[in-house]
């Protein structure tokens, strides 16, 4: 297996685990649409459903947390990291990696799996409501989701040295983001010409760009 090979396969396994964790949002709208109506139409509220919701959304927020770094998609402050070389963005990503990433997302597997031990050994309900849900489920969450972005860690580690090596950052899956939007709504547009619309997108793709300049490599879809 290349290398190459190797980084994409990680990245595969976070954005299937991704995208299969963004359906809970439909469940999460149907429950809080489905409370709403009981709450304020049947006068009949249900007490776990705030529970339910805190875990629906915990799952997914600490579920994609992989998938967003396979995107290269977490928030930083990118001023003077932009204007740097790659191998440069390279040395600094593979400091913070081994400094602060690994340690920090250890740890929490470490810790998230003796969490979720605990509370699996004394069937732990949730105390925020009367006779709330059982959470070990929920709890069991945190050590698979840091353990995910633990190996995703490891393929970004191995782009720094890949990028020490050779000056460039090595490809990485693509996902769809807003310039794919915004291309298709153009293009369905019958309000706007050929070539307004090649500049538009091209203007498009100029600012998706300035606003990354991170030098990532191309990406594969």
């Amino acid at each position: 297996m290349t290398i190459e090979r190797f980084l994409h396969a990680i990245d595969g396994i976070s954005t299937w685990v991704g995208k299969a964790a963004a359906w809970l949002i439909v469940g999460l709208m149907l429950l809080v649409c489905a409370e709403v109506f009981k709450r304020y139409i049947l006068n009949a509220p249900t007490a776990w459903i705030f529970d339910a919701s805190n875990m629906f959304y915990g799952t997914l927020f600490m579920l994609a947390g992989a998938y967003a770094l396979a995107q290269n998609a977490h928030v930083r402050g990118d001023f003077l990291y932009s204007s740097m070389r790659p191998r440069t963005q390279a040395t600094l990503d593979l400091i913070l990696y081994v400094v602060f990433f690994v340690p920090g997302i250890g740890a929490l597997v470490y810790a998230g799996t003796h969490y979720a031990a605990d509370s699996w050994r004394i069937a732990e309900h949730s105390n925020v409501t009367a006779d709330g849900p059982p959470v070990y489920h929920f709890k069991t969450v945190i050590p698979i989701a840091g353990a995910l972005v633990l190996l995703q860690g490891v393929a970004e580690i191995v782009r720094c040295i890949v990028c020490l090596k050779t000056g460039e950052w090595p490809s990485r899956l693509s996902d769809v983001n807003e310039i794919d939007v915004v291309e298709e709504q153009l293009a369905g547009s019958e309000y706007v010409d050929e070539e307004t619309r090649r500049r538009a997108i091209e203007q498009a793709h100029d600012i998706d760009e300035a606003a990354r300049q991170r030098g990532r490599g191309d990406h594969i879809t």
